[in-house]
């Protein structure tokens, strides 16, 4: 009895059967897995079926790639954001949404936050910050640096969040008990305020943490604003 010939191998899509709308997507469904390699072009060839090298005919080099995904995150958080909120609520929307992006793709976020897309979303990022502070009643250089310090300080946090799930478990996990074990038992002499909170040093949480630090930059603004007025 003759053998059934093989399965035909399935062939690789060329180049010119990609797109940069499907690449972006296959990126972005990596990241979402909690991948760290959403950007080398061997597991994107995996993702996509196709020769890695294709994807270099849509994309110049991988950092014009991870710009253009992490343009798309950005477009997420936008969406998010429901409209006829007044300035403080934008914000507030724009940091919740900047949180849970970066936490669905943390190998986006942890890269980004040092980063610049100089991309179509990420001006509409820009411009709602301007917008929120100016409405706020400022304008000129201050509305230019408390833009920067909404920005730069949504960035830090949530990039610091997203990288730190690209940590093995057992290392985020030692972390965390940290505040249970190396600070609970440190010397009470040499470390008085550490000793008398540690308790509360245990109990805080991440959505504590980015509250506090959302609602202070809203309060430095209010701030400034309240001073501008005054002068």
């Amino acid at each position: 009895m003759s053998k059934s010939p093989a399965p035909p191998a399935r062939s690789k899509r060329a180049g010119s059967q990609l797109t940069p709308e499907a690449i972006i997507e296959a990126s972005l469904r990596i990241a979402a897995r909690g991948s760290a390699d959403a950007f080398t072009v061997r597991r994107l060839g995996e993702e996509l079926g196709a020769d890695p090298t294709a994807i270099y005919r849509h994309f110049r080099d991988k950092d014009e790639l991870l710009l253009s995904v992490a343009d798309r995150t950005l477009g997420e958080v936008l969406d998010s954001i429901p409209p006829g909120l007044d300035w403080k609520g934008r914000l507030r929307a724009l940091a919740d949404a900047s949180l849970a992006v970066a936490l669905k793709y943390p190998a986006v976020s942890s890269i980004m936050a040092s980063r610049t897309t100089r991309r179509s979303n990420e001006f509409r990022v820009v411009e709602l910050i301007l917008g929120a502070v100016t409405e706020a009643g400022l304008d000129g250089a201050d509305a230019a640096v408390h833009y920067r310090m909404v920005g730069d300080s949504l960035l830090a946090y949530v990039g610091q969040r997203a990288a730190y799930l690209l940590f093995d478990p057992e290392v985020r996990a030692a972390d965390e008990s940290s505040w249970t074990r190396e600070y609970r038992l440190v010397d009470a002499h040499g470390f008085p305020h550490i000793t008398r909170l540690g308790q509360q040093l245990a109990e805080v949480t991440h959505d504590q943490i980015f509250h506090a630090r959302v609602e202070a930059l809203i309060t430095a603004i209010e701030q400034q604003a309240e001073g501008v007025r005054g002068a």
